[in-house]
């Protein structure tokens, strides 16, 4: 049987999120399915909400309810959005346990370790448990050391020169 495969975008430079789902689509035009499991981004708003038209060739899902960015929130709201969050991770390895789709994106869920709302040794678990043989592609600013032995394919985004600092992202 074929391995699945770990992809892993990281780093402190733009255009992670965008990498993922540019393969997304890549992999939907192939006919497989994809689901996109998106954390971190407050509840789907603004530019954001074009990702729910790729639907039905890519499912969507964000299970965050407040507007906010999780490290905006205040201390009750960021502990109520953590269990939010939480779920979403849940959901992340029921979809691989039945092997609902062929494509997994789990976009920021390498933020979820920096913010200790899931440790680094859940995603390895994540990782292990992807008995449906899905491709998995995780984004994230830092990869932890223990992750990269998990991993087939790795891209680091840098920031070498940004003239846009001051612009909106």
């Amino acid at each position: 049987m074929k391995k699945h495969l770990v992809r892993i975008y990281y780093g402190e430079g733009r255009g992670k999120s965008t990498c993922a789902i540019g393969r997304a689509l890549v992999c939907a035009s192939e006919g497989r399915e994809v689901f996109v499991i998106q954390f971190l981004k407050g509840r789907m708003t603004g530019k954001l909400d074009y990702y729910k038209n790729l639907e039905p060739d890519i499912k969507v899902f964000r299970f965050e309810r407040e507007k906010g960015y999780y490290e905006n929130l205040p201390e009750q709201s960021r502990k109520e959005e953590a269990i939010n969050i939480r779920n979403g991770v849940n959901f992340a390895r029921k979809v691989l346990r039945i092997g609902e789709c062929d494509v997994l994106v789990l976009d920021e869920i390498l933020g979820l370790a920096d913010l200790g709302i899931i440790s680094c040794q859940d995603i390895i678990d994540i990782i292990r448990s992807n008995n449906s043989h899905a491709e998995l592609i995780l984004t994230g600013r830092n990869l932890p050391p223990e992750l990269a032995d998990y991993a087939d394919y790795i891209c680091r985004f840098d920031v070498v020169k940004d003239t846009e600092a001051d612009m909106e992202d």
